[in-house]
């Protein structure tokens, strides 16, 4: 049975996982607290929390909260980078974040929803473009066929239209 302080992390954790649809786990071995408190900033400036966590503890508050499959990945120094929102965003300002920074941070993989993430699928989701780029590409895709049809439908229209203009300019010629 967990100790009183041990329940009241586990509660904590429970309620983070509950508000947040995606996290990337990370190695954080050889960083000093000056790289973390860095790394948190930056990435709460992108509505991510950053914490250290217990392995059995994360376990716990998994499998509590339904995500029994991501609790494989709790082995050694873990954090998770708990996200909101947009997680393209958040696994491309983590990404570069360690590289412009030369940290030894490593990507150990991620959860979106209950699915277990590899490290190659967040390193591929670093390189996504963000949400509003993607649902912009989207409507363009839609609009493209709508606005093709209405100049097919405009053509003969504005053909006759062209043709009437001239001839009106030919009869204002003749008096």
């Amino acid at each position: 049975m967990p100790t009183e302080k041990k329940q009241k992390i586990i509660t904590n954790l429970e309620q983070t996982f509950a508000q947040s649809n995606s996290g990337i786990m990370t190695d954080y071995r050889g960083l000093k607290t000056s790289d973390v408190v860095a790394l948190r900033r930056k990435l709460r400036e992108n509505g991510v929390e950053f914490h250290i966590v217990k392995n059995n503890l994360a376990r716990i508050a998994a499998k509590n909260k339904g995500k029994d499959q991501i609790g494989s990945i709790f082995e050694g120094p873990l954090a998770i980078a708990f996200v909101k929102g947009d997680v393209s965003k958040a696994a491309k300002v983590l990404t570069e974040h360690i590289a412009a920074s030369k940290l030894t941070l490593a990507i150990k993989g991620g959860f979106m929803g209950n699915k277990l993430l590899t490290q190659r699928e967040v390193a591929t989701i670093a390189t996504l473009p963000s949400r509003e780029v993607l649902l912009a590409k989207v409507m363009a895709g839609v609009q493209s066929p709508l606005y093709a049809i209405m100049n097919q439908l405009n053509a003969p229209l504005r053909g006759f239209m062209t043709v009437l203009q001239e001839r009106m300019k030919q009869l204002e010629g003749v008096k």
